[in-house]
């Protein structure tokens, strides 16, 4: 990557990390998968209840992996032959786990978390429950305030995530949202965290790499 850019790039991360911190959400930043599992090892305490929201991010950076491979107690949503009525009981779990990882939609440099989600599995314990909240997000997802937020999320992130779960709606036909009433729309929650009363309960880690949508 040119030099220049990656300056660019670097200060529009200091700018999120220092105002997560001002908001009481803490804030870091990795090069790469092998130091985001070496920070992450750091934070999970050994023995304890780890839950996942859904999250490509997760998948892509190998955390899925280290979570079935490490000591813990994963409350696995992914795994093999998992019953609907199975993976709710894991959605209500989520809440009381001792830490709870997903990936955002978007992060803005004012530090703002904004996130769109059908159900609410993954934004609910975000918002509340679980001990400790991780997000995982790649540089792509960094926006200068929540109006790009909401563009990023509604024209790009919501239409390839509809498409990856073979909804039949407007936008999967489309590429973009045009904020349509189709019962199969996964755009049903809308959510902004602008702080945390619990210095530090929520974490965002910025890994130097493309991730997700």
């Amino acid at each position: 990557m040119d030099n220049d850019v990656l300056w660019h790039i670097e200060k529009q991360i200091d700018r999120t990390i220092d105002n997560l911190r001002k908001h009481n959400m803490g804030g870091f930043f990795v090069k790469d998968d092998i130091e985001l599992i070496e920070l992450l090892k750091e934070l999970i305490i050994d023995n304890s209840v780890v839950g996942v929201g859904d999250s490509m991010t997760l998948f892509e950076t190998g955390v899925i992996d280290f979570l079935r491979k490490g000591n813990y107690t994963f409350l696995d949503k992914y795994s093999e032959g998992i019953t609907s009525e199975e993976r709710k009981q894991i959605y209500i779990q989520n809440f009381s786990a001792d830490t709870f990882i997903c990936s955002t939609n978007a992060l803005t440099e004012n530090g703002e978390l904004y996130n769109i989600d059908g159900n609410g599995s993954r934004v609910a314990p975000m918002i509340y429950g679980p001990k400790q909240v991780i997000l995982v997000t790649g540089i792509n997802k960094i926006v200068k305030d929540i109006e790009q937020a909401e563009k990023r999320v509604r024209n790009y992130s919501a239409p390839i995530d509809a498409k990856r779960l073979n909804k039949n709606t407007p936008c999967t036909t489309l590429g973009y949202c045009i904020d349509c009433k189709n019962p199969n729309r996964i755009c049903n929650a809308f959510t902004i965290i602008r702080g945390q009363f619990i210095k530090d309960r929520i974490k965002v880690i910025i890994v130097g790499k493309q991730l997700g949508y």
